[in-house]
């Protein structure tokens, strides 16, 4: 039996271990690549990082009470770095513009290797990002990853430039940027 969870920056903290075993699992192939990017240090300082804050989302998928799968990602606000560097392939003013409800950032979705295959990361993909207030959602992908780029493509999401982020080792991704339904207010129904 499948159960998705939820969690805020203080409670993801709470998992850490949990979203550690998940990486180490989903991600066995490149950390052993040796690439200091993708080292379970280097990916766990990441996730320190981005827990820090408010706004932070969590989703984990559980399967007869083992984690198999997360995803996490929060809203950019008026001083988040996301966007430097951006290269735009269309110049679009005020395309990095955000003031905390325009932009939800994707930061990673994951499935242990063992449970690849079963439509996991879509359904992660859409626990975390269905009920978001934001009007548009962005994340990176790696180029050279025809497997996730094909998904996210099927899923909706379409390039609009490159980027390559502030940490150390980090490669040059390609931006994708996906719509995000309204969400009707409960008052308004």
């Amino acid at each position: 039996m499948s159960e998705f969870r939820r969690f805020g920056h203080l409670d993801a903290r709470e998992i850490r271990d949990t979203v550690q075993d998940v990486y180490a699992r989903a991600y066995a192939e490149s950390i052993a690549s040796g690439d200091p990017f993708e080292s379970l240090e280097a990916a766990m300082r990441r996730f320190d990082a981005y827990t820090s804050g408010s706004g932070f989302d969590l989703v984990v998928l559980y399967f007869d009470g083992e984690a198999v799968g997360q995803a996490w990602g929060w809203p950019l606000n008026e001083n988040s770095r996301w966007w430097n560097g951006l290269r735009l392939d269309e110049e679009e003013p005020e395309f990095t513009t955000e003031d905390g409800a325009r932009t939800f950032a994707l930061s990673e979705i994951m499935v242990a290797r063992e449970h690849t295959g079963r439509g996991h990361a879509r359904a992660l993909h859409d626990e975390l990002l269905g009920g978001r207030g934001e009007r548009r959602a962005t994340l990176l992908v790696d180029p050279t990853n025809e497997h996730a780029y094909s998904r996210y493509r099927k899923w909706g999401w379409s390039r609009v430039g490159a980027l390559r982020p502030g940490w150390e080792a980090a490669p040059t991704f390609d931006v994708l940027i996906h719509a995000l339904p309204l969400q009707l207010e409960a008052s308004a129904v």
